[in-house]
């Protein structure tokens, strides 16, 4: 009798740290962080004097005269900071114990040699995302070749389903939480504008008080528009190179799934090559 059953999608393993899915609770955090470092650090008596200068130009006082945008800045900034660092964990896990080119490699090389069981001996070694998907992949490889009464074709279709369900099952993994970081490059610059636009305000309505320019006045609106126009370009700084250097390492990753998953296919297509 023919077997037409759906090869079943393979489970996801939960190997290692997977990421963070409540990313609001590290904004919250980081808000928190940000207010006590702005009050408590920033607003100190060691860099603000009791009449509210500056002392002595200290930088992390000038910082604080920034007024009460800096605390949302520095909530962008410290969540992107914690946003990196828990990607970096998740893609570390997702890539697996050992090189992925190296893995890659050797995966094709015992493909090649229709070695599977050291193909999946290599994958309970390496782990990770690309083990995963390579791993359910083969566990329908196998369950292809004992199927009787289905067309090659068909077969071949069946791997790289089980190849893409497998990938699919992955990929949230490896893009969590990355449009938080692409949106903090939009709002680091557009909050700097803000927090500009305030000192600005500040400074001409200094400037038209009484007819004249109030100098401490006029210097506080600008150095608060100076001060959230830096903070501000710093964060989407280091959220565009992160945003960046994370996806690169998404599309490495993917590339190798794609690579070994063409290679999975094509050998059951050669070592079944009479068939109809």
């Amino acid at each position: 009798m023919a077997t037409t059953q759906k090869a079943a999608a393979p489970a996801k393993k939960s190997q290692g740290f997977q990421g963070i899915k409540a990313a609001f609770w590290i904004i919250v955090v980081c808000f928190i962080l940000a207010v006590c470092f702005f009050k408590f650090f920033l607003g100190n008596s060691d860099h603000i004097a009791e009449n509210g200068e500056v002392i002595d130009g200290n930088i992390w006082g000038t910082i604080y005269k920034g007024g009460i945008v800096v605390p949302v800045i520095l909530t962008l900034l410290f969540t992107v900071i914690a946003l990196s660092i828990e990607r970096w964990l998740a893609l570390n896990t997702a890539f697996g114990k050992g090189k992925l080119p190296k893995f890659v490699a050797n995966i094709k090389a015992a493909l090649n040699a229709n070695d599977f069981v050291k193909a999946q001996q290599l994958c309970d070694a390496q782990r990770g995302t690309v083990a995963n998907v390579v791993g359910a992949s083969l566990r329908t490889y196998k369950e292809m070749e004992a199927t009787s009464g289905i067309k090659k074709e068909q077969k071949i279709a069946r791997i790289q389903q089980a190849h893409e369900e497998a990938t699919q099952l992955e990929m949230p993994t490896l893009t969590m939480n990355m449009p938080i970081i692409a949106t903090i490059v939009t709002l680091g610059t557009l909050t700097a504008l803000f927090g500009t636009v305030v000192g600005m305000i500040r400074s001409f309505a200094a400037l038209a008080a009484g007819g004249g320019a109030d100098s401490q006045a006029l210097s506080l609106g600008i150095s608060e528009a100076l001060v959230n126009t830096a903070s501000g370009i710093l964060t989407s700084w280091v959220a565009v190179v992160a945003y960046n250097y994370y996806t690169n390492k998404i599309d490495k990753l993917t590339f190798a799934l794609d690579e070994v998953g063409y290679s999975i296919a094509q050998t059951y297509e050669a070592n079944h090559a009479d068939e109809a």
